[in-house]
């Protein structure tokens, strides 16, 4: 599967706002985006233009896209999925992409990042009720249980992100329990409980036209 392999710190720059693509690093002074908070390429500090409502529709999707680490075909199956389910387009997109398995080991905060979550998948640390899964897309349901493969406890990389996540500071949707490195997706998320900062509608009105 492909996949973006270039430098994710301009990815913050390009949306003009922290996507949190590097873990604790986007938290430290040393954060690119801190010292270049500008458009990357040659004129960046001197482009200065107003968007049209297609250009700032579009910048609500790649934002989006870009959090997730999603590639644009990806991307839009997504969204042409959450079409076709019951309820508001826009929060369904949303939700499915919360339930994405890289994306709840993440929260689980098994990884700092979605990009190493998607590594522990990909490299056959984790199962979904006691049944290892290397596919990061896998789509968690209420009811699962998403662990630490025993073989894969003792990894430093896994306890040390671990550390970050303090009581209380896990989606509602998700519990964790620390002892057995394993996290319980106990309901669907609401929207209002997704911490991810953009405007959904607009996304709706791009593929809509």
């Amino acid at each position: 599967m492909a996949r973006y392999t270039g430098p994710v710190c301009k990815l913050c720059r390009r949306e003009g706002e922290k996507l949190f693509l590097k873990g604790t690093k986007c938290f430290a002074n040393k954060c690119p985006f801190e010292r270049k908070s500008y458009i990357p390429g040659q004129h960046g500090k001197s482009r200065r233009f107003k968007l049209s409502e297609y250009g700032i529709q579009l910048r609500e999707k790649q934002k989006l896209r870009r959090i997730y680490g999603l590639l644009e075909k990806q991307f839009r199956i997504y969204f042409e999925k959450s079409e076709k389910e019951k309820g508001i387009t826009g929060e369904n997109l949303l939700k499915m992409l919360e339930r994405r398995l890289d994306n709840v080991v993440f929260r689980l905060g098994l990884a700092s990042t979605r990009s190493a979550g998607r590594q522990l998948v990909r490299h056959r640390h984790i199962t979904v009720n006691g049944r290892l899964v290397d596919i990061p897309s896998f789509l968690v349901s209420p009811g699962d249980v998403v662990k630490v493969r025993d073989k894969s406890k003792r990894m430093d990389f896994i306890h040390d992100s671990l550390k970050r996540v303090r009581e209380g500071k896990l989606v509602p949707w998700l519990e964790l329990d620390k002892a057995t490195l394993s996290g319980h997706f106990m309901e669907m998320p609401n929207r209002q409980d997704i911490p991810v900062n953009v405007n959904e509608s607009l996304i709706v009105e791009l593929y809509s036209k």
